[in-house]
C-alpha cells in the first residue's frame, strides 16, 4: 500500500518514483550536460595525451619488425627478438650501461639532496636576502642548453678557456676538460646542478610553507635551536614530498638528458659520454636503422617502469608515502 500511496503521489506531481532505480548511463549523461563546461575544459588535453602519449604506443611494435619504410609499419615483417638480442650482446651495450647509470646516480647523489639543503637554508634567513638569493639561484634554469654548454666551453677551452689562460699564468700545463673522459661526468652533473638547483628547491619551499606555525612556536617554547628545529619540524613537514620526488627520480634513471650531453660530446671523450639517448639518436636517425633504436629505446623505457613500480612499492611499504 505504501508504494502505491508514493506511486499516486508521484504520479500526481509529475515526478520520478523514488524507488525506481535510474539508468547508470542516463545518469552519466545527466551529471554531463550538467558540467558540459568542465568536460570540454579537459577536453583538449585529453586530446593532447591521447595523439602524443598513448597512440606513438603503437610505434613500439617496430622494435619487434624489420622496419620498412615502404611498407609501413603493418606491412613489415616480423623480426621477434632480433633487435633486443643484437643489443645486448653487442660490443656497446656495457659501456653504454655503464656510462648511462654512471651519470644518472651520480647525479642523483648530488643533485638531489642540494635542493632540499637549498631551501631548508633559505627558510631560515630573511626576506630580503631569501629573494636576492632565490633570483640569483633561480635564474640560470631559464638558460638555454646551448648557452650553457657554450658557457663551459669559454670557461674551460683548452687553448681560450678562462680556466685555463688562468693555469697558465701560473706557470701550469692546460688542461682539455672538454675532452679528457676523467673530467666528463662532473662537467654534466655540477653544470647541472648550478643550472637546475634554485629552481628545485621551489617545490621543497611550498612544502616548508604548509608546515602548521604551532609546530614553529611549540619547538620556540621548548627551546629549541634552528638545527633542532630543522630535524624535528622541517625535515619531517616535507618528508612525504621527498619521497614522491624521490621515487619519480629514481624512476627515471634510465633517461639522462640528451641535449647537454650530445653538444658536449666529442671523439675525445666518447668512451665516457655515450648513453643511451644519444646512441639511439645515432642509430635511429643518422643510421636509418629505426626498428633497432625503437628495440634499445623500449628497453630503456621498460627499465624506467620496473625501477618506478619497484621504488614505489619500498617506499609504500617503509616510509607509507607513494605515488600510487
Amino acid at each position: 500500500m505504501l508504494k502505491e500511496e508514493i506511486a499516486l503521489k508521484s504520479a500526481v506531481a509529475g515526478k520520478p518514483l523514488p524507488f525506481q532505480k535510474k539508468s547508470p548511463r542516463k545518469t552519466a549523461v545527466k551529471k554531463i550536460m550538467r558540467h558540459w563546461q568542465f568536460y570540454l575544459l579537459i577536453l583538449l588535453p585529453i586530446c593532447f595525451l591521447i595523439t602524443f602519449n598513448y597512440y606513438p604506443m603503437y610505434g613500439a611494435t617496430v622494435a619487434f619488425k624489420d622496419y620498412n619504410i615502404v611498407k609501413g609499419i603493418t606491412g613489415s615483417p616480423w623480426a621477434g627478438f632480433k633487435h633486443f638480442i643484437y643489443f645486448f650482446e653487442g660490443p656497446y651495450f656495457w659501456l653504454i650501461i655503464k656510462n648511462t647509470l654512471g651519470i644518472s646516480l651520480y647525479g642523483l647523489l648530488v643533485g638531489f639532496p642540494i635542493p632540499i639543503i637549498l631551501a631548508l637554508a633559505l627558510n631560515e634567513v630573511g626576506k630580503r636576502f631569501k629573494k636576492f638569493v632565490q633570483l640569483v639561484t633561480y635564474a640560470p634554469h631559464f638558460i638555454s642548453t646551448v648557452i650553457i654548454v657554450s658557457m663551459l666551453s669559454l670557461l674551460l677551452g683548452p687553448q681560450s678557456g678562462l680556466l685555463n689562460n688562468f693555469l697558465a699564468s701560473l706557470g701550469m700545463d692546460r688542461i682539455n676538460f672538454m675532452g679528457e673522459p676523467g673530467y666528463f661526468k662532473s662537467l654534466v652533473v655540477w653544470s647541472d646542478l648550478w643550472q637546475n638547483a634554485g629552481f628545485s628547491c621551489i617545490i621543497y619551499l611550498a612544502a616548508l610553507s604548509g608546515i602548521d606555525p604551532t609546530l614553529y612556536e611549540a619547538a620556540k617554547v621548548d627551546g629549541a635551536s634552528r638545527w633542532q628545529k630543522i630535524i624535528n619540524v622541517d625535515l619531517p613537514g616535507i618528508f612525504p614530498t621527498i619521497v614522491i620526488l624521490l621515487i619519480l627520480a629514481v624512476g627515471s634513471i634510465m633517461s639522462v638528458g640528451f641535449e647537454k650531453i650530445y653538444l658536449m660530446q666529442n671523439a675525445a671523450n666518447a668512451g665516457s659520454s655515450e648513453i643511451i639517448a644519444t646512441y639511439v639518436y645515432k642509430i635511429g636517425l643518422l643510421n636509418s636503422n629505426i626498428s633497432y633504436a625503437t628495440a634499445v629505446g623500449l628497453f630503456n623505457s621498460i627499465i624506467n617502469l620496473i625501477l618506478l613500480v619497484s621504488v614505489n612499492a619500498v617506499a609504500r611499504k617503509i616510509t607509507k608515502s607513494s605515488l600510487w
